[in-house]
């Protein structure tokens, strides 16, 4: 699963590029000194993390209650159908469409992103990524989950944040280098994104059906929680 959330978080960047990448551009870093760009840059990136954790905590709790109901392997082949589902429908992502408090309370995430871009304290591009971090993001959702089918609330934590780390070195690289980049490049690797992310969701599915294939699909007893052992 922690392979899973790297390789997801990486794959992710990819959509980040094309849909986050002019909040990175906007942060208006390239004129920093070195030291101050890469450290300012990381400060920016794990306030995003930070939001991807605490989503991940949240949903920990939800899915530990459907675990308590259904088995491991029926949530590993319901998370791949979800993820798939996800791209087929890609409306479904679309938050911002619906007029309810959910779009009221967006509409003010960005209204204080504007007023902090510029700003170049440490404390306000951490602000920064917290906020980003809760725009609405198809890839996230896609993340969160498959962050339910850990087996516990820290492990959809850990799921999530290595998920964050995942989306760092491209997010890093669009910052340093981004207005290099042509808009077709990155209008490609955005295009990339859902085909690979396909893939995934079936590897979920396989991985649910138990049909005994090495770190693809593995058999039962893989998947099941040992008991804990108790000392005497």
């Amino acid at each position: 699963m922690l392979y899973t959330s790297l390789i997801l978080g990486l794959v992710s960047s990819l959509h980040c590029v094309g849909m986050c990448g002019p909040i990175a551009l906007s942060l208006g870093l390239s004129k920093e000194e070195n030291i101050n760009l890469y450290l300012k840059n990381l400060t920016y990136q794990f306030g995003r993390v930070t939001t991807y954790t605490f989503f991940g905590l949240m949903v920990g709790f939800f899915g530990s209650g459907i675990q308590l109901i259904l088995p491991q392997q029926l949530i590993s082949i319901m998370v791949g159908v979800i993820m798939l589902a996800l791209m087929v429908l890609p409306k479904v992502l679309d938050l911002t469409s619906f007029n309810n408090p959910l779009s009221h309370l967006l509409l003010k995430i960005k209204l204080s992103l504007g007023k902090l871009l510029g700003n170049k304290k440490y404390n306000s591009l951490y602000t920064i990524g917290v906020l980003n971090g809760f725009l609405p993001c198809g890839p996230v959702y896609v993340a969160l989950t498959a962050a339910i089918a850990s087996t516990n609330v820290l492990e959809s934590a850990l799921f999530m944040f290595i998920y964050g780390v995942g989306t760092i070195p491209l997010m890093f690289i669009t910052v340093l280098f981004g207005n290099k980049l042509s808009s077709n490049f990155r209008n490609t690797i955005f295009n990339i994104y859902p085909y690979i992310l396909v893939i995934l969701a079936i590897l979920f599915v396989l991985r649910g059906l138990e049909l005994n294939i090495p770190y693809v699909s593995p058999p039962k007893e893989t998947l099941q929680i040992a008991p804990s052992k108790k000392c005497h």
